[in-house]
């Protein structure tokens, strides 16, 4: 794989995120193949997918589809929720990828070494997504933030593999960088992602007012957050995290809101859990974490 090939590009899981890399990958030429349900793979082999975008354009893109890996492909980009990645993973065996990258864009930052686990641990490239995009129906997708932004990274991967599936990815249309530290990558997303979904969910409130009504509580879970971050290797940095949070638009959600508002499972664990598995491992207090988590779990979450 190098900057300029043509790449073929499995996508485990064609939803929000999935869906629009494998459209923007497709329009720019490259060969993907959509790994889902039976029902999904007949309706994305028929009519593609369709993109709303005010970044990107309104645009149809063809992919091939299938309910499982059966062919080496040059990436396999994992978009699926952390809810559903074990099941999921049946769709891609292991002998079907031969040298291929495994990119997950999951939340969290346990992930990576399960994947390792399960594939060659040379070849896992955790990558953070920044963009607001949401399936609409099977093989419609709406990506409704003014920016798509992805970091890549995987500190035993090869630098030249990953510089050229960054290459791919930059030229159909995400802003995409490869970063070094995977450590510091994963839980910059983490300690911003946390307190949001955490306390939009717990409160079923939008940003906005969750950042003027329970300010305190935000502010504290922050902190904690950041200590945990920094306790691990990563960044932390409250008060730039605070800002960012002031600067969203009030009426933003959390994807763990938007579950949670459709009855869908809840990456509680894979976000609320690994936020306190970590502090335990590295003594760090988390009570805030604890008991949001906890009463998230009483609700029926």
């Amino acid at each position: 794989m190098t900057a300029n090939d043509r790449l073929t590009v499995a996508v485990l899981g064609p939803g929000g995120i999935g869906g629009l890399l494998a459209a923007l990958l497709s329009r720019a030429g490259h060969r993907v193949i959509c790994l889902a349900g039976d029902d999904t793979a007949k309706t994305l082999r028929t009519t593609g997918i369709h993109v709303r975008s005010g970044l990107f354009g309104d645009f149809t893109a063809d992919v091939e589809t299938d309910t499982e890996l059966r062919e080496p492909v040059d990436a396999c980009l994992i978009a699926v929720k952390a809810t559903a990645l074990d099941a999921a993973l049946t769709r891609v065996p292991p002998t079907a990828l031969g040298d291929a990258l495994v990119v997950p864009f999951l939340n969290g930052v346990e992930h990576p070494e399960a994947l390792r686990t399960r594939y060659r641990p040379d070849r896992v490239a955790p990558a953070v997504i920044r963009a607001e995009s949401t399936r609409v129906a099977p093989g419609q997708i709406e990506h409704a933030s003014p920016f798509a932004e992805i970091d890549l990274t995987g500190d035993p991967v090869p630098r030249g593999h990953l510089d050229a599936l960054a290459q791919a990815l930059g030229a159909a249309g995400p802003t995409t960088r490869v970063l070094e530290d995977e450590t510091a990558t994963l839980w910059a997303k983490m300690s911003f992602l946390a307190p949001f979904a955490l306390l939009t969910t717990h409160h079923a409130l939008p940003l906005g007012d969750v950042r003027t009504r329970h300010r305190e509580e935000l502010t504290s879970l922050v902190e904690e957050t950041a200590a945990v971050s920094r306790a691990c290797g990563g960044p932390a940095d409250p008060a730039q995290a605070l800002a960012r949070y002031d600067a969203f638009p009030p009426g933003t959600k959390s994807s763990m809101q938007r579950d949670a508002e459709a009855g869908r499972p809840l990456e509680l664990d894979a976000i609320g859990g690994a936020l306190l598995r970590a502090a335990e491992r590295h003594g760090v207090p988390a009570p805030v974490t604890a008991r949001l988590v906890g009463e998230l779990k009483a609700a029926g979450h």
